[in-house]
């Protein structure tokens, strides 16, 4: 019986906490400004410096994460602390820089201290924040605000919770606009992105491709053929006409021209690679990203691709360098 009623308490207060953040961001969707946010977009887009967030508390946190999303995806951005830009990091700002301040009630001691600091400068304001009427909204060019129709959602309504959801996506809708409105493609996220599996899956295919593979003539031997599969250790090779690409012979192409040779009754060793290969075999713009090489591979169920150069083989890269970089 305990068991069940705390089973039936969990219930009730997670389903508490969702529904305060569902209000939230329903009412958030149908009244979020898209004018604000455009004025706003042609400020950030038309400064040098960058978007300063700052917030106190677990407002601080989410400005944290806010910023270092905009910093990942183009826009230069860092954290300030409220109390510590009051003793000094102030000068960490510029005058080409722009505020981004979050707080829900909008009355955060350290923030509102620093608020004439922040218009004596002419640094241009927007607030995160839940209260309008507020001190920081009312010092406030840009106000991106929410409501609580189910309040916060915590048992005491004491503790953050639906308001930092609402201010995070708050953030990740300005982020969101800013990359759009700057172009900034898959190239530019790889290059702020060089370790783990997110840059191994934006790094282009000639970077991950082996540049040395195995290749042989069209008239090599099935002997010739084994031994360049056997060195260039890929389960495969290419067949080459010069520059030109003929086609490629893997492991299952010999196991199907030795079937055939013994349903012909013809000897297997007189077989060459123009009569095991596969005709148009799959190829890759080595400029393509790794993520899309993977699938392509996927979707034709194939283990490598010819990596080109306008038409030109440069390499192959095989799904173990992808399974290797993490790209899969």
């Amino acid at each position: 019986m305990k068991d069940e009623n705390q089973a039936t308490v969990a219930l009730t207060v997670g389903n508490a906490v969702l529904d305060a953040a569902l209000g939230g961001l329903g009412e958030l969707r149908e009244t979020w400004a898209t004018a604000r946010v455009e004025t706003w977009l042609g400020m950030v887009l038309g400064r040098s410096g960058r978007v300063v967030l700052t917030g106190m508390g677990k407002s601080g946190l989410v400005a944290q994460k806010i910023a270092a999303t905009m910093a990942s995806t183009g826009c230069p951005s860092f954290f300030l602390h409220p109390a510590e830009a009051l003793h000094g990091d102030l000068g960490m700002v510029t005058s080409e820089d722009s505020i981004l301040a979050l707080s829900n009630s909008g009355e955060s001691e350290e923030l509102v201290k620093l608020l004439p600091s922040l218009l004596r400068m002419g640094l241009p304001l927007a607030a995160i924040t839940s209260k309008p009427e507020s001190s920081l909204a009312q010092a406030a060019d840009w106000v991106f605000g929410y409501a609580l129709p189910h309040g916060e959602g915590c048992p005491l309504d004491l503790a953050p919770m639906a308001s930092t959801t609402l201010q995070m996506v708050w953030g990740d809708l300005l982020a969101g606009c800013l990359m759009e409105r700057r172009g900034f493609t898959r190239d530019l996220f790889a290059l702020n992105h060089p370790a783990g599996s997110l840059g191994a899956k934006l790094s282009k295919v000639k970077v991950l491709m082996h540049r040395q593979w195995p290749h042989v003539e069209a008239s090599a031997s099935l002997t010739q053929v084994l031994k360049a599969m056997t060195g260039g250790r890929l389960g495969m090779t290419s067949v080459m006409d010069g520059e030109t690409l003929v086609g490629v012979v893997t492991d299952g192409d010999i196991r199907r021209g030795l079937e055939r040779a013994e349903r012909d009754r013809t000897n297997p060793l007189a077989l060459t690679a123009v009569q095991l290969m596969t005709k148009s075999p799959a190829t890759i713009d080595e400029e393509t990203l790794a993520i899309e090489a993977a699938g392509l591979m996927e979707t034709r169920k194939i283990t490598f691709l010819i990596a080109t150069r306008q038409g030109v083989p440069t390499g192959v890269i095989h799904i173990h360098d992808l399974l290797g970089a993490k790209v899969l």
